[in-house]
């Protein structure tokens, strides 16, 4: 027999999960659309299986703001074994090579850190995501295949070492939008000259959510149980994502023209960049660019709750 068809419904906000190990970002999404019945949804910087931590789930009109927690910045917590490479640089590959670790001390482990601060290459690993000629790069890897990879400029705006064993460093790490953990911490084992794989990863922070209040997925089914209002308390304001834009909040009338994607002069309104536009009651209109005359264009609109 057929399994009944689930009656989906609007959602919109931004669950901020705790990704559990074992799963793919996309199963962790899925998962939690499923349990919100929701009709749209999308995550915002995928997560390794071997990963946990933050990974904002956005719902209904939050997709609009995904793209932008994609370019934000981000904030892990990761522990590394010292004297051993992998083929995918984790605790999921296969041991490449062994070599011995040096006696570490704290001038040891600063002196293979500090070059790995501020601005960086890195070449992304083959166990990534990325296409090449319309194949994704751990596709190929999973072959047996290995291609040639363009180092990309990204940003360590911090880095430092939190404790160590004879064979182990636990490191947080600030980073720019397209930085691989990973393959920072092979990097920073061959400085060591003994080689190094994540063996766990953790993130605490992506964007404005800074060591943020997490929902684990435990605590999401538990919610379902309980029914919709209980859910739907879990979901953050679509604008939390955007706390680093400056606000203008709008007349009636001018609340009205936006709405039909018309710029609109705003007293007081920034002179330049993305803004946040509010209208009467506090409701978040839509995202905003200033242009250069001044007015406020719409460049993303909220949709819900419109007649």
């Amino acid at each position: 027999m057929n399994k009944p068809k689930i009656q989906r419904r609007d959602v919109h906000g931004i669950v901020l999960l705790d990704k559990p190990q074992g799963y793919s970002s996309n199963q962790a999404l899925q998962r939690v659309k499923y349990l919100f019945r929701a009709r749209k949804a999308g995550h915002t910087g995928s997560l390794d299986p071997l990963a946990t931590g933050l990974l904002p789930l956005c719902f209904g009109e939050a997709t609009k703001v995904s793209g932008f927690l994609l370019d934000a910045d981000k904030h892990y917590r990761t522990r590394c074994r010292l004297g051993q490479t992998t083929d995918t640089a984790d605790a999921e590959g296969q041991v490449l090579a062994t070599r011995p670790v040096p006696a570490l001390d704290e001038a040891l482990i600063e002196a293979a850190l500090a070059p790995f601060r501020g601005p960086i290459h890195q070449v992304p690993p083959m166990y990534s995501a990325l296409k090449h000629q319309g194949q994704r790069l751990y596709e190929l890897a999973r072959k047996g295949e290995e291609v040639e990879r363009k180092a990309r400029d990204v940003t360590i705006h911090a880095l430092s070492c939190l404790g160590f064993t004879a064979d182990t460093l636990e490191l947080d790490v600030h980073c720019s939008k397209g930085t691989y953990i990973r393959t920072l911490v092979e990097d920073i084992g061959e400085r060591l000259g003994c080689g190094a794989h994540v063996i766990e990863l953790r993130r605490l922070g992506l964007g404005p959510f800074e060591a943020p209040a997490m929902v684990t997925l435990e605590e999401i089914e538990a919610r379902a149980e309980q029914g919709e209002a209980a859910l739907d308390a879990l979901l953050a304001p679509i604008d939390s994502a955007l706390t680093q834009w400056p606000a203008v909040r709008l007349d009636r009338d001018s609340a009205y023209y936006l709405r039909q994607g018309q710029a609109v002069f705003v007293p007081g309104a920034p002179t330049r960049g993305m803004v946040r536009v509010y209208g009467p009651g506090e409701t978040f209109l839509a995202m905003g660019e200033i242009l250069d005359d001044g007015r406020v264009a719409p460049r993303r609109l909220m949709m819900m709750g419109q007649a």
